[in-house]
């Protein structure tokens, strides 16, 4: 695993776990980063310094079990107000909205037209499409963040 310092085009900056430089390359072709502050998609390694080991002791040494274990560091907290604003929101979409997918134009169509029962629905949309639904008067917003995605 490495972690990168990544910036988006807004110069918002944050770190982010990948397998490899060739996994973040892949995802950043493939269009599947995104800016963790603004949802910007236009996301680039910034400066990196490298991470040298000083050679502590006690992670050279095999581990002793009569000492206690040390808390492992959180890997990402959020820095501001507006990222705090944003975790609370995506955990309110998350928890009280059903995650439709690649679904979202479909299941927003059908609620508009009577054919599914109206609930809270969250997915993915092409702009041409959510732009489509606007223009038919089906109500929606956008949300400043991307859906977790399944890994199965």
């Amino acid at each position: 695993m490495i972690k990168f310092s990544l910036k988006c085009e807004r110069d918002h900056q944050f770190e982010s776990w990948f397998k490899s430089a060739a996994a973040f390359d892949a995802l950043a072709q493939a269009g599947h980063l995104a800016c963790a502050i603004c949802g910007s998609p236009e996301v680039t390694k910034g400066m990196m310094a490298p991470r040298v080991s000083t050679g502590d002791a006690r992670t050279n040494s095999p581990k002793d079990d009569t000492k206690p274990d040390t808390a492992v560091p959180v890997l990402s907290k959020p820095q501001s107000e507006l990222e705090k604003a944003l975790k609370a929101l995506r955990k309110e979409v998350e928890s009280s909205s059903e995650y439709v997918g690649n679904n979202f134009v479909k299941e927003a169509r059908a609620m508009h037209l009577g054919d599914a029962p109206d609930r809270s629905i969250y997915g993915e949309a092409r702009l041409d499409e959510a732009v489509a639904l606007i223009e038919e008067g089906i109500p929606l917003t956008p949300l400043p963040f991307r859906a977790k995605r399944s890994t199965s």
